[in-house]
């Protein structure tokens, strides 16, 4: 009976001690990543850019605004990766009203409807 007393006292040590180690290592990470990421955020939010795919799979037509009445100034590939400074609504295409303002050097125009984010949504343009 002294063995299984003390088998358990074991035990019982043994999953309360990474317990504890996990409960004061947890928080000290996020903290972290919010004192390095804060700063950063506010700073480079203006300047920030967002990666889209171009998925239209005969190109997609870039312009100089929102909307097909506005002039086509390239022309993207399928597959294509896009660099993308913010959104707007503008003219409905096949059910999307949203159009990026792309960050190319041209500040052109293209459809969300045939753009696929790679990671968060762009911001609203300002």
């Amino acid at each position: 009976m002294a063995l299984c007393a003390a088998g358990g006292a074991v035990a019982a040590l043994t999953a309360t001690g990474p317990a504890l180690a996990s409960d004061s290592s947890t928080p000290a990470p996020p903290a972290k990543q919010q004192q390095a990421e804060a700063p950063g955020a506010t700073v480079d939010a203006a300047k920030r850019t967002y990666t889209g795919k171009v998925i239209a799979r005969t190109g997609l037509n870039v312009r100089t605004g929102p909307s097909q009445n506005y002039r086509v100034i390239d022309t993207l590939e399928h597959g294509e990766y896009v660099q993308i400074k913010c959104k707007v609504n503008g003219q409905w295409i096949d059910g999307n009203p949203r159009w990026y303002k792309l960050a190319d050097g041209k500040w052109a125009w293209a459809s969300a409807r045939y753009i696929k984010n790679i990671g968060p949504a762009p911001h609203w343009c300002r």
